[in-house]
């Protein structure tokens, strides 16, 4: 079998790419190795920026996102029992945020690329990439038993940090860095209404927390806890009782409670592979870098990747020109590294470290009164959270 791009896997990255490339009339086949239902079941991110919106809108997947979805024009951040709100839209002139969770995302591309007839193999195993570096480069996996191979011209790895793609790489060829953080998230997502109708981000002497949200009758809570945590030593009670304790007294009053529909934990770290591209290998997404939680950037600077990647691909089948694909990853890791950094600073303006010493606490506590104090301040972390633009 013949394609023009193969894609390794069906997250919303790989989703992404293939209904701009179906728009473009490009041929492209996505294979995943888990089922649909998996990729489906994962609870992974929900704050939208506008120009991952208008990527969404532009691949035609706007019905659902635009009934659904919640704009946002600020969140609060609380400190010493009182919140401060960051205005986004007066800060930004107009830019604003969108509360459409990943899973939705992934349910509309999915939807989408079925109702186009575009090719998706779920459930391949032992998925493998050949020859990437001999203009020649093929994609083989196993399925019910049979083995199949895939020729292409260009490889899209968009199969997250764990996959095929980045390790198929000789290590003298990429560099990686890498930051892990000492705490992890509890997180908590339940069928009761938000506690506000902006997110909230609360530094407390007990910890972080977060009060999100996926609809006005669906929340997503989290907070900071050690590594070593188990989910099996919170029950929901104790969850949302320490929740309480880390969130100013009129939001801790105004929390309505419920069972628990997913808790999970998740460990923090911040990584990046250089470079992104390997003769007709791309790396997208999870595959080439991760970041915090905190900043929600993960899934946005997936689509900005996307989005470079596959103008890169429109304009070599359509004028002929490789200029965008040299460019790839220089352009790509220059917007990653800005939201590396902005998430790592976030991430250590909210959260209590372990390690820390007076001096660090004192630092600390500095940097949010004069976050808190100073518009010029207020406007620069409005720029990073509506996200920053893409290059032309």
């Amino acid at each position: 079998m013949k394609v023009q791009v193969a894609i390794i896997g069906a997250g919303p990255s790989g989703l992404l790419l293939g209904a701009m490339l179906h728009k473009a009339g490009i041929d492209a086949v996505i294979i995943e190795q888990r089922s649909a239902d998996y990729v489906l079941g994962r609870i992974r991110a929900g704050v939208l920026e506008q120009g991952t919106v208008e990527m969404l809108d532009h691949v035609g997947v706007r019905e659902r996102m635009f009934k659904q979805g919640l704009w946002h024009d600020g969140f609060e951040i609380g400190y010493r029992n009182s919140h401060h709100r960051i205005d986004l839209k007066t800060l930004t002139g107009g830019k604003r945020v969108m509360v459409y969770g990943q899973t939705e995302v992934t349910h509309d591309l999915m939807d989408a690329r079925s109702a186009a007839g575009a090719k998706t193999v779920y459930e391949a195993e032992d998925v493998a990439v050949h020859d990437f570096d001999t203009g020649k480069p093929r994609v083989t996996w196993r399925k019910d038993g049979a083995e199949h191979e895939l020729s292409c011209d260009f490889i899209a790895g968009c199969d997250g940090f764990h996959g095929v793609s980045r390790r198929s790489v000789p290590e003298n060829a990429i560099q990686t860095y890498e930051k892990v953080y000492p705490f992890g998230w509890l997180g908590v997502l339940s069928d009761t209404p938000p506690v506000s109708h902006e997110l909230i981000y609360s530094n407390h002497a007990r910890g972080f927390a977060l009060c999100s949200m996926r609809s006005m009758t669906r929340s997503r809570y989290y907070i900071q806890c050690p590594l070593d945590d188990k989910v099996e030593n919170w029950s929901d009670d104790a969850f949302f009782d320490e929740l309480r304790r880390r969130l100013d007294p009129a939001a801790a009053e105004a929390m309505v409670t419920g069972p628990s529909i997913e808790k999970s934990i998740a460990p923090l770290r911040s990584f990046v592979a250089e470079p992104m591209r390997f003769s007709s290998l791309f790396l997208a997404g999870d595959a080439a870098h991760i970041v915090p939680p905190t900043g929600a950037k993960g899934l946005n600077l997936a689509a900005s990747d996307v989005h470079y990647l596959a103008n890169g691909l429109i304009e070599h089948y359509q004028e002929g020109s490789a200029a965008g694909l040299d460019a790839y990853s220089e352009r790509c890791l220059r917007r990653v590294w800005k939201a590396v950094r902005f998430s790592w600073w976030f991430t250590s303006l909210m959260h209590k470290f372990p390690d820390d010493t007076g001096f660090g606490q004192k630092i600390q506590e500095a940097e949010i009164g004069y976050l808190l104090g100073s518009t010029a301040a207020s406007t620069a972390l409005a720029e990073n959270y509506v996200g920053l633009p893409l290059e032309v």
